[in-house]
């Protein structure tokens, strides 16, 4: 199993501009994921080329996506849709999806993906399934960062 460890760090939404997620509120769902909600910066990466080597990525798409540091940004609408938008140079990404419910997706390399995003111990917890490979993504919010840990496995089917 190879993995990856991302740290992100929240940009000064004051500062830059961005509007306040606080309009409205659904209590159950705020409670849950509100501390996920906002413009996220990456600032360091580890394990990222071997992670995607393990994914199969070429080597072209590998370089591109060390050079990248995306931002990503987290919000939820009045129906309970969770939008996550990774930002880059290079390639940017969007899923919108609810909390348990299966959902396609299509990643940054391209990959076709049945996706669920569960909440675990209070981390975001993004499960990917294609061909018999599963993908881990664990968000966490550590000292006023986002902290992504991704891992890849075989199905056991």
């Amino acid at each position: 199993m190879t993995a990856l460890r991302c740290l992100f760090s929240l940009a000064c939404i004051c500062s830059c501009g961005w509007a306040s997620t606080g309009a409205v509120r659904f209590p159950s769902l705020v409670n849950m994921v509100e501390r996920f909600v906002g413009k996220w910066k990456m600032i360091s990466s580890d394990n990222f080329d071997e992670y995607m080597k393990a994914l199969g990525v070429g080597f072209a798409t590998r370089q591109m996506g060390n050079m990248a540091k995306p931002n990503l940004l987290i919000s939820v609408d009045e129906q309970g849709f969770i939008t996550m938008k990774s930002q880059s140079t290079f390639k940017s990404t969007e899923i919108k999806f609810k909390l348990n419910e299966e959902f396609d997706e299509t990643t940054a390399d391209d990959r076709k993906t049945k996706t669920v995003v569960t909440l675990e111990d209070c981390k975001l917890v993004q499960k990917q399934r294609w061909d018999d490979k599963i993908t881990t993504i664990e968000r966490d919010v550590q000292d006023d960062k986002l902290v992504a840990v991704s891992s890849s496995s075989r199905s056991l089917h």
